[in-house]
């Protein structure tokens, strides 16, 4: 269940290993390439930028799984709100991604705005 080293409990799950999200969702060419990009960020630039983010998850965690659920257009307006809430004056604490974006029309962007907000 824990999943730690010397763990013996039993469980029918594979313990997930990475910090992204790893839940089911359709493997379209945009949501690959998206979620592509942001894993090469992780990968190469983002040790460099440094470890101050101030929301949980990451901006780059956010952007991975809301690329995910919600596809490249949505899911990247979501993130891109998302780093611009990170910035002085923004927020900061847990803003999960939603879980579903059914009010939302794909034109109606100040909604993503609204709908990613950290509200607490």
């Amino acid at each position: 269940m824990c999943g730690q080293p010397g763990c013996h409990h039993k469980s029918d799950k594979p313990v997930s290993r990475s910090r992204n999200w790893a839940g089911p969702f359709r493997k379209t060419p945009g949501r690959l390439v998206g979620m592509g990009l942001i894993r090469l960020y992780q990968l190469t630039l983002s040790g460099f930028i440094g470890n101050s983010c101030r929301h949980i998850p990451t901006c780059s965690e956010y952007g991975y799984e809301a690329i995910a659920r919600h596809g490249l257009w949505s899911g990247g307006w979501l993130s891109l709100f998302r780093v611009a809430r990170c910035g002085p004056g923004g927020t900061s604490g847990y803003d999960g991604v939603p879980e579903s974006l059914r009010s939302v029309r794909y034109w109606q962007l100040w909604k993503l705005w609204t709908v990613g907000k950290h509200k607490g």
